[in-house]
């Protein structure tokens, strides 16, 4: 009975999820001659299994960095004052220095948020999953407590929902929703309230987005908070600092948003695929038997 031949991916798409560089860069390598698959020169367009060696400038690839990790998504409440970058020249801190560590791979921002906005930051070691929930395409909403200081009049709010020219394109909120009784917007001339709360929901992730919106009106954010992204929403009893898995209908209503199907575990650990390929060694490396051919063997039993 055959096995079902393993399935196979680009060289390129493999090399740049282990973190060896770029799908670019490593296509350019591949044209440089700095890359072989089972001791030949690769080309482009080569697919490769984890079945195969694959040699990189003379060094062997290992085979825990070929095999597709586990998906892994989680939540993390961000501080206040916290980047999110690996590191920082100033020795700020960074989302990072509170996360797990991971076996293969590492982990990537689904968005960003800026130093002076906390909430849900989601975290992910799967590439094609944090580029499509970040692609505009998608229109993955976000939503954000907003503590706001100046008068929000209606018109303002009809401005903000239909768009207003940014220095880098049009932007809109989708929906702006008073907190507080007092935040219900004013009619011209009405009296200023001063820090009151609005949930605001959007569909881009462009820098400071939320702030430059009711910065154009003459309004100033005092306060920023994210508490959902598409499916997932801000754990209630996650405390700033910590994070958590991403629970399994979250994770999979995220996956479907973007039309990516939910991993299925792999069929073999990497100790069985080790053992199948030192197998196929040995096999090949066996010298065939040669025949002894029937007239040889006559001459010598008349002599």
């Amino acid at each position: 009975m055959n096995k079902t031949p393993p399935p196979t991916e680009k060289l390129q798409k493999v090399l740049a999820r282990a973190g060896l560089g770029s799908r670019r860069t490593i296509e350019t390598w591949i044209k440089e001659g700095k890359i072989k698959v089972n001791r030949e020169l690769a080309t482009l367009g080569d697919r490769v299994s984890i079945y195969d060696d694959i040699w990189v400038e003379g060094r062997k690839v290992q085979l825990a960095r070929l095999v597709k990790p586990q998906r892994k998504v989680i939540c993390y409440n961000k501080r206040l004052g916290e980047l999110c970058t690996r590191s920082d020249p100033e020795g700020r801190p960074t989302v990072f220095d509170h996360l797990p560590e991971l076996a293969q791979g590492r982990w990537l921002n689904i968005g960003r948020l800026d130093i002076n906005t906390t909430g849900l930051l989601l975290l992910t070691n799967d590439g094609e999953l944090a580029n499509r929930l970040t692609h505009p395409s998608y229109q993955i909403e976000r939503e954000y407590l907003v503590r706001v200081r100046g008068e929000m009049t209606k018109e303002i709010v009809q401005k903000l929902r239909k768009g207003v020219e940014l220095e880098d394109g049009m932007a809109k909120f989708e929906d702006i929703i008073p907190i507080n009784k007092e935040a219900e917007v004013l009619q011209e001339g009405e009296s200023e309230p001063l820090n009151l709360w609005y949930r605001v929901i959007l569909t881009e992730g462009r820098q400071r987005e939320v702030r430059r919106l009711f910065e154009s009106q003459g309004l100033l954010v005092s306060r920023l908070k994210r508490i959902r992204f598409g499916h997932a929403e801000l754990p209630r009893f996650l405390r700033e600092g910590q994070f958590e898995d991403l629970d399994k209908v979250s994770l999979n209503a995220l996956l479907q948003s973007v039309k990516i199907s939910p991993a299925k575990e792999p069929k073999e650990s990497i100790a069985e695929i080790m053992a199948t390929k030192k197998e196929a060694e040995k096999k090949a490396r066996k010298p065939a038997k040669r025949p002894i051919r029937r007239e040889v063997r006559s001459r010598r039993r008349k002599k």
